[in-house]
């Protein structure tokens, strides 16, 4: 897909502060922290959405999960974490870019806020 944010930043078209990164994602901070550890989770590959996951990507998402453990002791969530995907205008999804918030070091309370 031609100017997408994420992939841009994934790319390294885009400064962004990177967290982690492999051949398959990449992690960096939120621009807009909505706690004080807010990374966002990429798959290099665009995919625009949970609804356009297919199933040859079931590998890619299962490394996006399994890499949780690690990314979360790296930052420090000892203490525990929430992750949230958006998808569409009522789910928030603001960027057509699969991906994952990771949010954490303070109480989230529910509804967020």
């Amino acid at each position: 897909m031609d100017k997408c944010l994420f992939c841009m930043i994934a790319n390294k078209e885009i400064p962004s502060n990177t967290v982690y990164e492999d051949d398959l994602i990449y992690v960096f901070h939120d621009i807009d922290p909505q706690a004080p550890v807010h990374v966002l989770m990429v798959p290099k590959k665009h995919i625009s959405s949970t609804e356009t996951v297919q199933e040859e990507d079931a590998m890619l998402v299962a490394h996006m999960m399994l890499k949780l453990k690690e990314l979360t002791a790296l930052l420090g969530l000892e203490n525990g974490y929430r992750v949230v995907m958006n998808y569409g205008e009522d789910g928030l999804q603001t960027v057509p870019h699969l991906h994952m918030h990771i949010l954490g070091k303070r109480k989230l309370t529910w509804p967020p806020g």
